[in-house]
């Protein structure tokens, strides 16, 4: 029931900022601006308050994967949220709404599969979890992000004036937001993988090692983008496929794993 409502009140936050970007309801723009606030904001403390069981101390290192896609949502949502209130990304803010809302459907409170017995979730690697959580997706977001800017870009070439093109942010807009998305992220990123190779003893036992090079591909890639972009200017095509590849990565890094570590070998770690 909690899903339903929360599935709901994401998907009502969305229409009403979406709703207001076009000038047909211009004169009621300030009121979906609230409608859609109060929705998302009682739709996030409803899923922040699912997920908190799956992140105390006891618990954190049997982090189920519907549990950390759920995460990613939740991250969504408030990244949406924040986005908002700048009126010229309301547009986008409504499309990671509505993967935040797809997103967190998934969710549940069951049990957790086994954690892993070959070593003990100390301090030091619960911070990794969080960090690697909070990196992988704040870079969903990106990836969201790009794809909006991909759609922009084609269509300014294409001279295509649409109805639907006032959802959409400035190019620029679109692209500053990207590339500050993929600095934090890709610090984070650094952190969390620097953290799992010295934290995580033995990451052949552990089935990791695959998690590891994909990770680190990963973090290659966005650096790459972000020194493009900072010596030599790099936009367009060639830096939003950059990113879309890094994130490609990114997923197989971490979801990959975790689905053929607790569908194949019913073992769970974050």
């Amino acid at each position: 029931m909690f899903q339903i409502t929360i599935l709901f009140l994401y998907l009502a936050a969305a229409a009403a900022f979406a709703m207001g970007r076009f000038p047909a309801y211009e004169e009621h723009a300030r009121i979906l601006t609230w409608t859609g606030l109060i929705a998302g904001v009682a739709a996030l403390g409803m899923h922040a308050d699912i997920l908190l069981v799956f992140f105390s101390p006891d618990r954190i290192g049997s982090l189920t994967l519907s549990a950390a896609v759920s995460l990613v949502s939740l991250q969504l949502a408030l990244i949406a949220l924040v986005g908002a209130l700048n009126p010229s990304l309301r547009g986008m803010s409504a499309a990671l709404l509505v993967f935040a809302s797809l997103l967190a459907l998934p969710m549940h409170t069951g049990a957790a599969p086994t954690a892993d017995s070959s070593f003990s979730m100390t301090w030091q690697t619960e911070v990794h979890v969080l960090v690697a959580m909070f990196s992988y997706s704040l870079l969903t977001a990106g990836a969201i992000v790009a794809a909006f800017a991909l759609v922009q870009e084609r269509r300014l070439k294409a001279g295509r004036v649409l109805t639907s093109s006032h959802l959409f942010a400035p190019l620029i807009t679109t692209e500053r937001l990207l590339y500050g998305i993929t600095t934090v992220g890709f610090v984070g990123l650094a952190l969390a993988v620097v953290s799992g190779l010295t934290f995580v003893k033995d990451l052949f036992a552990q089935h990791l090692i695959h998690k590891s090079v994909f990770s680190i591909s990963a973090l290659v890639i966005f650096g790459t983008l972000l020194a493009g972009r900072t010596f030599a200017g790099w936009r367009g095509r060639r830096a939003i496929y950059l990113y879309l590849g890094g994130f490609a990565l990114l997923v197989l890094a971490y979801f990959g794993s975790r689905f053929i570590l607790e569908q194949i070998l019913n073992r769970s770690w974050g």
